[in-house]
């Protein structure tokens, strides 16, 4: 089994760009499973239903979010009533969604699950906690765990990847929007990389203008954010994995 991973989707012409490229781009590869990150797919600012929807038209099965998750309130009914997004399940219990979703994926029971560090973070519930527990939940109704930590702190990404080894199969970060290059099979065979990149424009500074968020670090002075102009990239991991003994064989970086 293939699951291509893909870091979060910067603006609306990110989400176009994946819809042009991205069921060529699962032929090419033979990928079975893609989840996306779409918390600032509506220009930076959360995710709108118009292109969630678009995203999982473009061949993307499972959408995650993350501290934009709710910068859209139109996406509270989607988040509600579709098992193929999800947000952070370390949010309050209140809030619309859920933190986790199984999908039934050509016969295999694919268990996603969405949480935010709380390093460097808005506070949150224990993410450790937090997982451990839908694990405890969903036991015995998945055969394969996929796990988006989206958090700033590399330290707190790969304490989760070593916490959750053997227990999730596939672990990856998002939300700095800098892919790294510690892709890596952990010891109990569970693959992992701390951080898988972004999809938008690469000329900008993670995604945005460039000139807009030099002026606010050099002046403290609150600015707006666009998104940058310019040529699109999409970055990602591949993730392969053995179905009769659920390790994953193989962790690859993907830009296209």
């Amino acid at each position: 089994m293939k699951i291509l991973a893909i870091g979060d989707v910067v603006g609306t012409r990110a989400v176009a760009y994946l819809g042009q490229t991205l069921w060529a781009k699962r032929r090419e590869l033979g990928v079975d499973f893609v989840i996306a990150n779409g918390e600032n797919a509506s220009d930076i600012h959360g995710i709108c239903t118009a292109d969630a929807e678009e995203l999982l038209s473009s061949g993307v099965d499972m959408i995650t979010l993350g501290n934009h998750s709710f910068g859209r309130k139109d996406i509270c009914t989607m988040l509600s009533d579709s098992n193929s997004i999800i947000r952070p399940a370390n949010y309050p219990a209140c809030v619309p969604g859920s933190g986790s979703s199984v999908l039934n994926i050509d016969g295999w029971k694919i268990l996603c699950i969405n949480v935010l560090g709380t390093a460097l973070m808005d506070s949150m519930a224990c993410p450790f906690a937090t997982v451990d527990r839908i694990l405890s939940r969903e036991e015995g109704g998945y055969d394969i765990s996929v796990l988006d930590i989206h958090a700033e702190s590399t330290s707190e990404k790969i304490a989760l990847g070593k916490y959750f080894d053997g227990r999730i199969n596939v672990i990856f970060g998002t939300h700095t929007h800098v892919p790294t290059a510690d892709e890596q099979i952990l010891p109990e065979g569970s693959g992992y990389i701390t951080d898988i990149g972004m999809t938008g424009p690469v000329n900008g500074i993670i995604g945005a203008d460039a000139q807009a968020v030099i002026e606010r670090m050099r002046t403290k002075i609150p600015t707006h954010f666009r998104v940058a102009d310019g040529e699109v990239k999409a970055h990602g991991a591949l993730f392969t994995l053995d179905t009769s003994t659920k390790k994953v064989t193989s962790v690859q970086r993907v830009t296209f």
